[in-house]
C-alpha cells in the first residue's frame, strides 16, 4: 500500500454497541508462529505458502523477535563491513531464510471495510502469502509496510505465510554499526479501516511572526471522493473545546488558534484533534490525533524553534535488547526516555533507522526533539574506493527515495520530529539529491540532515561527527567549522561512550553555548549493545563481537553507550548530565556568598524548581534551609546571595555548600522533589591539610642484614629490601596490613579510548615492561625514627628515555611511615611518548581491609577531563562498590584530589595521608588482570588490594571514535612528586572519617 501515516479508526461514536461497526476490527497477530528456518529460500517446500502445507513438524518461534535470538543462524557483529561479497545488486546463493506460518480466526467480514496487514519491521525483505495467494513483497527493514488483505481473507480461519530473508538488494542500504540480526523483529497487526474513511492526513502549524497565534493546517486524504465531510474538534489537556468546524473532505482544514500553548521538549503540551468523517449526515469513523503547536525554520545560520535558536542535549539511539537485540517494547522504550529526561537530555537521533511508532508517541508526549533517520547506511562500501557506488547512481534513485518517503509519511504528524535525516555514512551524490527534492516538497516544515552532505549542498544544517577540538594535522577542528559555516551547525556524534569515557564533554559544551550558530550535537550513543548470557557458574555477562566465532567482527566497539546492558547509568550518563544541567552556577565572591546563576533551558524559567542549600563540614551535615531561587528567565542569569552558617571552623576541615535544585513539582518524567542537578563549592576558601599524627618517642629496633632491613617498634614491623630498594610489607601486632609497599608505575588497564595509543606504547614504548635499576640505598637509624633513602633509574625495554628517581621512606616509632617520591624526567627526552598512562605507586593492602573512606572528589568515579559530576567532600563505600563493571574490563574508579583515605577492617583502618593532594583508586584486581580479562567473568578476585596512588593520571578522551586527550589533560613525561603517610589507627568502624577528620 502506499505509505500514510500511522493511525488507527477509533470508532464512529455512535451510543450503542450494535452500532459500533466502523473500525471496529484489530488483531494483534504477536505471539507464537509456526517457523521453518532454510540455509536458501530455494530449499523452501513447494507448498510453503499453501493452506494444505503441513506444518506439523516446523518449530515454534516467537514473534516479534531475531531469529538469532532464538536459536537460529548465526549472531555477527560489524561496525562496517558487508558479510558477503559487493556486487550491488546480488548477494549469496547462502541466503538463511525464515518461514513463518500462522491462523487466525473472522467471525465476519465487514462490507465497506478495507482490511490491512501491517508489519512495522522485518529485516530484511519478505513475502506475504494469506489463503494460497502471493500478496506483496517489501523490502527497508526498519520501516512499516502494509498490505491489503481485503479481497483475499474469508470468514473463519485464515491463514498468513510470511517468508524472510537475511539478505537483499535492500541489505546494501542497511550496513548500520550494529548486530546483523533477522526476522519479524517489530510489532505485526491486522485491522481495518472503513474504505470511504481517512486514508491519509497531513497536520502542519504556523505560528505569526510574534509567535503569539498559529494556524492549524490538517490535509486530509480519501481513496475516493464520496463527498465526505470532516468536523474538526480542538480540545486541550482538561477537555475543554477550543474549536469545532465542519469542512468538506476535498479541501485542507485551515483555523487560526488565538495564543495556544507551545509545544517543546521543555514544555511538551499537546492537544487533542478529533476528526469526525461523515457522509449524508452519518458518522463513517473518528480519528483522534495529538497536536502540538510547533514551528521549525532556519534564519541566517541557526534554526529555530518556535522563535528560538534551541540547543540540542541529545543522544543517537539504536533499538536494543540484551536479551531479544532489536526487539523491543513500548515500555522499554518508555524507559529510556524517561532516562534521558532525568539525565537533562532533550533530544535524539534515530540512529539509523525510523524507530517503532510509539517512540515518537512518548517523544511527543514527554518532550524529546527527534532527527528521524531513515533506514540507510552503506558503509561498507567505503572500503570498496568508490564509496558513492550506489549512492551517486542513478538506478538506485527510487531505493533511495522510496525510504526517506515511508519515513516522512509514516511519522509526519509528530511536533517532536524537527528535521528528516537522510541517512547515515553512505557517501554522497545523485540519490541524496533526490532524496532532499522529495524531503522538501513533501515536508517543507522541517529541514533535513545529512551528515554525508559535506559541502552542505542540500542539508539545511551543517552536520559533523567526531569533530576534534584541537589537533596537530590540517584535518577538520571545531574552530574551523566557527569560521566555516554559512549554516547552522550540530555535532550528530560526538563523545564516543566506549567503556570508561568520553572526555572532554564540557569543553564542547561550553562551544555550543559559546557560539549562536553552534546548536549542541548527540553523543555516541545511548546503550551497551551487549548480549546478555549465563556462565556455568550462573553469572550473568555480556557478550560482543567475536564471542559467536563471527568473522569479521569489530569485537566490543558496540559496547559503546551512556547505559549499561542492564540499565545501569554508567558515569559518563551522570557526568552528560552534570554538562548539560539546566542551571550552572558560579561563584562571584565565595567569601561574601555571592553566586551566579545561568539558566541553560530555552524557553522555561527556572521557577519549576525548587532550591535546597546544605552545608558540610566534611561529611557532617551542619545545616540545610529552603532558598528562593532568583527570577531567572530562560537564557538569561541572575545572582544569588547566601549567608553562611555561624560555625568554629576546625583546623583540616572541609567545608562545602550544596546547591540541590529539585522539581517543584512531579513531572510525567520524575516525582516532585527529583533532583535535576547539584552544585558544589568548597566555602572555606584555605583548606588546610589534616596536621602530621603525633610521633611518640617508643622503642624501635632496627636489624640490618646484608640484603634487608626489618624495623620493628612496641606493635608493628617494617621489612625493606635494600638490593630493590622496596619496602616489602608492614605488620601491625599479627596482622600483615601492607603486603607490599609503594613501587613505581606508569602503566593502567587501557580503556576502550586508549585502544590507538596501545600498540605504541607496548611495541615502540614497551610501557608494559618497566625496568628499575637500583644506584644507591642509603639508611639511617636516628633516636625515634628508621630512614631509608633509595636513588634508581626507572625506564622501560630498549627504551632511552627514563626516570630519575628519589624515594625516602621514613619509619617513626609509633609506626606511621612516611613515603615521598620525587621523579625527574631523564635520557632522551625527545624519545619520550606524548601522553603516559599514570605516574604514581602502587601498593599492595590486606584485602580485608575493604572498607573505603576518603576526602577528595567524589561519589562517582572520576578523571582529569570527566569531573564535572563529582563534587568535594567525605565519602565511604565498599572496594567492591567501588569497582565500576565495564563489560569489557578496564582501568576503572579512580578519584581525584584527595588528601587522604582510609582503608578499614572492624576497628582498625590504615589511614593515607598526603602533604599534597593525590588520585587514588583500590581494587581487587591488578591492572594486568583488567588488561587481560575479556569479559566480567574473567576477572578472578586477588587475595589482596590493590591501591593505586598517583600524582596524576591520563585523561580519558573520546578516541575509540573522536577526540584524544586534549592536552591540558594529559600525562605528560615531566617532572613529578609524591608525597604521604601510613598509619595503622585503632577506631571504630563506623567512624573511620569522623576519626579522620579528627585527627
Amino acid at each position: 500500500m502506499e505509505p500514510r501515516a500511522d493511525f488507527y479508526t477509533s470508532g464512529n461514536g455512535l451510543e450503542t454497541e450494535s452500532e459500533q461497526h466502523a473500525g471496529s476490527y484489530f488483531e494483534s497477530l504477536n505471539g507464537k508462529w509456526r517457523f521453518l528456518f532454510l540455509e536458501a529460500p530455494e530449499y523452501s517446500p513447494e507448498d510453503f505458502y499453501k493452506t494444505s502445507c503441513k506444518t506439523e513438524q516446523w518449530d515454534e518461534i516467537e514473534v516479534p523477535g531475531n531469529w538469532q535470538r532464538q536459536g537460529y543462524g548465526k549472531m555477527h557483529y560489524s561496525d562496517l563491513c558487508y558479510n558477503f561479497p559487493i556486487i550491488p545488486p546480488l548477494v549469496p546463493t547462502e541466503n538463511p531464510t525464515g518461514i513463518y506460518r500462522r491462523t487466525f480466526d473472522l467471525d465476519q467480514i465487514i462490507a465497506g471495510q478495507q482490511y490491512i496487514l501491517r508489519f512495522q519491521g522485518v529485516d530484511s525483505a519478505f513475502e506475504v502469502y494469506v489463503n494460497d495467494q502471493f500478496i506483496g513483497y517489501s523490502k527497508g527493514a526498519r520501516i512499516q509496510s502494509e498490505f491489503d488483505l481485503t479481497d483475499n481473507l474469508v470468514e473463519g480461519t485464515n491463514t498468513l505465510t510470511v517468508r524472510v530473508f537475511q539478505w537483499s538488494d535492500g541489505t546494501y542500504l542497511e550496513d548500520q554499526d550494529m548486530w546483523w540480526l533477522s526476522g519479524i523483529f517489530r510489532d505485526v497487526e491486522l485491522f481495518s479501516r472503513p474504505k470511504e474513511g481517512l486514508y491519509d492526513y497531513t497536520v502542519q502549524t504556523y505560528f505569526d511572526s510574534s509567535f503569539k497565534d498559529a494556524e492549524l493546517v490538517v490535509d486530509p486524504v480519501f481513496s475516493s471522493n464520496a463527498g465526505q465531510q470532516i468536523t474538526y474538534t480542538l480540545s486541550d489537556k482538561s477537555g475543554e473545546t477550543i474549536f469545532e468546524e465542519t469542512e468538506a473532505g476535498t479541501k485542507s482544514f485551515v483555523k487560526k488558534v488565538a495564543a495556544p500553548r507551545q509545544w517543546s521538549a521543555e514544555d511538551p503540551y499537546l492537544y487533542d484533534l478529533t476528526m469526525t468523517v461523515k457522509k449524508d449526515e452519518a458518522v463513517i469513523e473518528v480519528v483522534t490525533q495529538k497536536v502540538g503547536f510547533r514551528q521549525v525554520e532556519v534564519q541566517g545560520n541557526q534554526f529555530l524553534v518556535n522563535g528560538v535558536a534551541i540547543k540540542l542535549k541529545g543522544v543517537n539511539r539504536h533499538d536494543y535488547s540484551p536479551k531479544h537485540g532489536r526487539t523491543t517494547t513500548k515500555e522499554s522504550i518508555e524507559e529510556d526516555i524517561v532516562l534521558m529526561k532525568q539525565h537533562n537530555i532533550n533530544a535524539v537521533r534515530t540512529s539509523h533507522y525510523p524507530n517503532a511508532p510509539y517512540f515518537y508517541d512518548l517523544c511527543d508526549q514527554y518532550g524529546m526533539y527527534v532527527i528521524d533517520e531513515a533506514d540507510l547506511e552503506c558503509h561498507g562500501f567505503e572500503l570498496s574506493e568508490d564509496y558513492a557506488w550506489i549512492s551517486d547512481n542513478p538506478e538506485w534513485e527510487e531505493a533511495y527515495v522510496n525510504r526517506i518517503k515511508r519515513t516522512i509519511h509514516r511519522d509526519k504528524n509528530h511536533p517532536s520530529i524537527i528535521m528528516w535525516s537522510l541517512g547515515n555514512e553512505s557517501a554522497f551524490g545523485h540519490n541524496f539529491r533526490k532524496m532532499t527534492e522529495y524531503a522538501k516538497k513533501t515536508d517543507p516544515t522541517r529541514l533535513v540532515h545529512y551528515e554525508g552532505d559535506f559541502e552542505v549542498e542540500v542539508s539545511d544544517v551543517y552536520s559533523t561527527m567526531y569533530t576534534w577540538l584541537e589537533r596537530d594535522d590540517d584535518k577538520l577542528t571545531m574552530d574551523k567549522v566557527i569560521t566555516k559555516t554559512k549554516k547552522p551547525h550540530i555535532l550528530c556524534e560526538y563523545g564516543h561512550a566506549m567503556g570508561n569515557g568520553p572526555g572532554n564533554l564540557k569543553e564542547y559544551q561550553d562551544l555550543f553555548y559559546k557560539h549562536d550558530h553552534l546548536q549542541g550535537g548527540f553523543i555516541w550513543e545511548w546503550f551497551d549493545h551487549g548480549i546478555e548470557t549465563v556462565s556455568e557458574e550462573g553469572e550473568v555477562y555480556y557478550r560482543y563481537g567475536g564471542d559467536f566465532g563471527d568473522d569479521p567482527n569489530n569485537g566490543n566497539f558496540c559496547i559503546d553507550g551512556l547505559l549499561m546492558p542492564d540499565r545501569t547509568p554508567s558515569t559518563s550518563l551522570v557526568e552528560y548530565k552534570k554538562v548539560i544541567e539546566p542551571v550552572q552556577m558560579k561563584a562571584v565572591n565565595l567569601t561574601a556568598g555571592l553566586y551566579e546563576l545561568t539558566n541553560r533551558l530555552d524557553f522555561a524559567s527556572l521557577d519549576q524548581y525548587s532550591l535546597t542549600c546544605a552545608f558540610y563540614e566534611d561529611d557532617r551535615l551542619i545545616e540545610e534551609r529552603e532558598v528562593d531561587v532568583p527570577e531567572t528567565p530562560a537564557r538569561t542569569t541572575s545572582v544569588l546571595h547566601i549567608d553562611y552558617p555561624e560555625v568554629t571552623l576546625l583546623p583540616g576541615a572541609l567545608y562545602t555548600v550544596h546547591f540541590v535544585y529539585r522539581l517543584k513539582e512531579a513531572a510525567t518524567w520524575a516525582d516532585k522533589g527529583f533532583e535535576v542537578t547539584r552544585s558544589v563549592f568548597v566555602w572555606d576558601e584555605v583548606k588546610s591539610l589534616p596536621a602530621a599524627t603525633e610521633h611518640l618517642d617508643n622503642h624501635l629496633d632496627v636489624k640490618e642484614e646484608t640484603a634487608f632491613v626489618t624495623v620493628k617498634g612496641e606493635h608493628f614491623s617494617v621489612r625493606f629490601d635494600k638490593v630493590r630498594g622496596k619496602m616489602l610489607e608492614a605488620v601491625y601486632g599479627d596482622k600483615k596490613v601492607i603486603e607490599k609497599g609503594p613501587e613505581m608505575n606508569f602503566w593502567r588497564a587501557p580503556i576502550d579510548n586508549d585502544m590507538y595509543l596501545v600498540e605504541d606504547y607496548k611495541t615502540k614504548y614497551f610501557m608494559h615492561l618497566p625496568h628499575e635499576s637500583v644506584r644507591d640505598v642509603v639508611c639511617r637509624k636516628k633516636e625515634d625514627r628508621f630512614e631509608m633513602d633509595v636513588h634508581t633509574y626507572y625506564g622501560t625495554t630498549n627504551s632511552a628515555w627514563f626516570y630519575d628517581l628519589v624515594y625516602t621512606y621514613i619509619v617513626h616509632s609509633n609506626g606511621t611511615i612516611d613515603f615521598s617520591i620525587d621523579g625527574t624526567a631523564a635520557g632522551r627526552k625527545l624519545l619520550a611518548p606524548p601522553m603516559l598512562p599514570r605516574l604514581g605507586v602502587s601498593l599492595r593492602i590486606a584485602k580485608d581491609f575493604d572498607t573505603v573512606s576518603w576526602r577528595g572528589l567524589g561519589p562517582l568515579e572520576n578523571y582529569a577531563d570527566s569531573r564535572q559530576a563529582a563534587y568535594p567532600g567525605v565519602f565511604s563505600h565498599s572496594v567492591d562498590e567501588l569497582f565500576v563493571n565495564y563489560v569489557m574490563p578496564q582501568e576503572n574508579g579512580n578519584h581525584m584530589d584527595c588528601d587522604w583515605i582510609g582503608l578499614a577492617e572492624g576497628e582498625q583502618t590504615l589511614l593515607i595521608k598526603g602533604e599534597k593532594t593525590f588520585d587514588y583508586s583500590v581494587s581487587r584486581y591488578e591492572d594486568s588482570d583488567l588488561e587481560k580479562a575479556q569479559h566480567t567473568i574473567d576477572l578472578k578476585k586477588r587475595d589482596y588490594l590493590v591501591l593505586n596512588i598517583d600524582a596524576r593520571q591520563n585523561g580519558l578522551g573520546s578516541n575509540s571514535c573522536g577526540q584524544d586527550q586534549l592536552d591540558k589533560y594529559r600525562c605528560k613525561f615531566d617532572d613529578f612528586s609524591l608525597a604521604f603517610s601510613l598509619a595503622l589507627e585503632e577506631i571504630a568502624k563506623d567512624q573511620v572519617a569522623e576519626t579522620a577528620r579528627d585527627k
